[in-house]
């Protein structure tokens, strides 16, 4: 059985628990309950109070790179980020995707978290929510962002905390181990949906998007996500972070495999080449030489790599 929505219903858990419970003490194998819900707050709270122990939680993000070049062409560069993950928005022309998406925003974040997060002042919640957008790829300054919102600190802590928890954003960590140097503690800001930071954003097609000063942060923001799918769509937890010091020495992605060995890669939305995107994973490499297990560039073009100790990759051949 697939019961969709089941936060609407919470009475449903009580059922569930019995019947599941039933199974067991009778050693009952054939009966399987497939619960799924957009409101993850509330489905949450229903299953750790009713099912626990009962349960397998999966986190189904929006369609992955790699997923929508399963169902078709390999969409281009551009159109992947300004469209996003959300299937429905893949069926639709442009104008469908335009009001698909403003009817995702208006009722979900704005009506279904205004109410869990009791937020008062729809306007500045609004702004709030934009000037994340504006962020994306970005440091999440909280103190930056109650000044322009003309909330507290605390407030724009809870919205952050309220907007992870509903799957609208994610922050990525910065890199600590135990390194002599001055890092940056700042977390990243992205979204889990690059079609609608787009469309919070503005952009309209993939011509804007190809001249937009954001298009660099939204690149990187799509290739952190595939990255994440990678592993949420095994059932795995992801371990990533980013790399920067206060001597602006950055690298964009550390993924940190389970032997702790460190895949470091750096993320380019230029078309052509250039030698000094290696220049960060160069330094990291000098700086934690066994700890580095591989490095690699992700860029838009379609250069391959002469170097032996590095990979150059379209993100798209991933």
């Amino acid at each position: 059985m697939i019961i969709d929505e089941a936060q609407r219903f919470p009475e449903i858990f009580s059922y569930l628990q019995v019947l599941v419970d039933e199974d067991r003490m009778q050693g009952r194998k054939e009966r399987h309950f497939v619960v799924t819900g957009s409101a993850n707050f509330s489905l949450m709270q229903h299953l750790s109070q009713s099912m626990s122990g009962r349960t397998a939680v999966f986190s189904l993000l929006p369609l992955s790179t790699e997923e929508l070049k399963g169902v078709g062409p390999a969409p281009a560069t551009d159109e992947c980020m300004l469209r996003g993950g959300y299937p429905a928005v893949w069926t639709n022309e442009d104008a469908g995707r335009q009001m698909l998406l403003s009817n995702y925003y208006t009722t979900y974040v704005e009506r279904d978290l205004r109410q869990l997060a009791n937020i008062k002042d729809l306007r500045q919640f609004h702004t709030f929510v934009r000037l994340c957008a504006g962020r994306v790829g970005s440091e999440c300054n909280a103190s930056a962002l109650a000044v322009e919102t003309g909330v507290s600190v605390p407030t724009i802590q809870s919205w952050l905390s309220i907007l992870q928890a509903s799957y609208i954003i994610h922050l990525l960590p910065p890199y600590y181990a135990n390194l002599r140097k001055r890092l940056v503690k700042t977390p990243k800001i992205y979204f889990y949906d690059t079609g609608l930071a787009s469309w919070l954003l503005g952009i309209q097609s993939a011509e804007q998007m190809a001249t937009h000063p954001l298009r660099g942060n939204l690149f990187e923001n799509m290739v952190v996500n595939d990255r994440m799918k990678h592993y949420t769509n095994k059932g795995l937890v992801p371990d990533l972070y980013f790399y920067r010091d206060q001597q602006q020495h950055e690298v964009d992605l550390l993924d940190i495999q389970p032997d702790g060995k460190i895949n470091a890669c750096e993320i380019k939305s230029g078309k052509t080449f250039r030698t000094d995107y290696f220049d960060g994973l160069h330094y990291l490499q000098k700086l934690m030489p066994d700890a580095i297990n591989s490095t690699m560039v992700i860029y838009d073009g379609d250069q391959e790599s002469d170097q032996p100790t590095d990979g150059i990759v379209n993100f798209r051949n991933l």
